[in-house]
């Protein structure tokens, strides 16, 4: 992730690159908090960024991924879930392979849900006949997704019901492909001159939905809100889990 600039700057913030191969390793923390007020409040949070390696490349075992998705779960208020092309079935086993320790959560703090908002962003969108680009589409497709059916297989209707028990909030975005300058270059630095109209439009509207308004929201663990030294005591304890 980097921070836009005017159409011939360089992308700057955290460090990325082209390639077959993984740039993150572990989790990132971008070292400004950014002080954003609350809507239709006096008081203000500071949103952190998180950044974390992908999921199951050559280097990572399933423990590896699992515990690197729990943990930035587990303090983060809003997750990303980066998919490509389509929300396949293999992406939401994963989805629940991660989350499972939410459920022993769940049991111990009854009618809690132990995760606030999740986000499937589905990148390199290429049916836009059948849901539009941006969040509505991106919605009404991941209903469809996660519609438990009769006739499903009970593995099916598990996952469903699980992912949606884990979340007070399940929303998507599709987004369109950046262009060929992004994908096939290799000495693209991030101009936003390279990149598609499209996409960088599609991206002017997913930003605010991630940090403002119902996506702006304080982090909290068992319904009470957290604090900056109580954040690092979350940390500490799911480190250990």
């Amino acid at each position: 992730m980097g921070e836009e600039g005017e159409e011939g700057e360089e992308l700057t913030g955290f460090t990325w690159r082209g390639g077959i191969e993984r740039d993150t390793t572990g989790i990132l923390m971008w070292s400004k908090p950014y002080i954003i007020p609350l809507p239709n409040s006096r008081e203000e949070v500071a949103v952190l960024l998180l950044d974390t390696q992908g999921a199951f490349d050559n280097q990572s075992t399933v423990k590896d991924c699992a515990t690197i998705f729990a943990l930035s779960t587990m303090v983060s208020s809003l997750q990303v879930y980066n998919l490509s092309g389509l929300i396949q079935e293999n992406d939401l086993q994963h989805l629940h392979l991660f989350t499972e320790y939410g459920r022993l959560a769940m049991e111990e703090n009854s009618g809690i849900k132990p995760f606030q908002s999740l986000c499937c962003l589905v990148r390199d969108w290429s049916y836009p006949y059948d849901h539009e680009f941006g969040e509505k589409g991106g919605t009404d497709y991941l209903k469809k997704v996660l519609q438990v059916k009769d006739g499903q297989h009970e593995e099916i209707k598990i996952v469903r019901q699980h992912i949606q028990g884990c979340f007070d909030r399940v929303f998507s975005f599709l987004l369109p492909h950046p262009g060929l300058k992004v994908a096939t270059n290799p000495s693209f630095k991030g101009h936003l001159s390279d990149i598609d109209s499209s996409f960088k439009e599609n991206l002017a509207q997913l930003v605010p939905l991630l940090v403002s308004g119902e996506g702006l929201m304080v982090k909290k663990i068992n319904g009470n809100p957290v604090t900056g030294s109580g954040l690092l005591d979350c940390f500490q304890v799911s480190w250990f889990y």
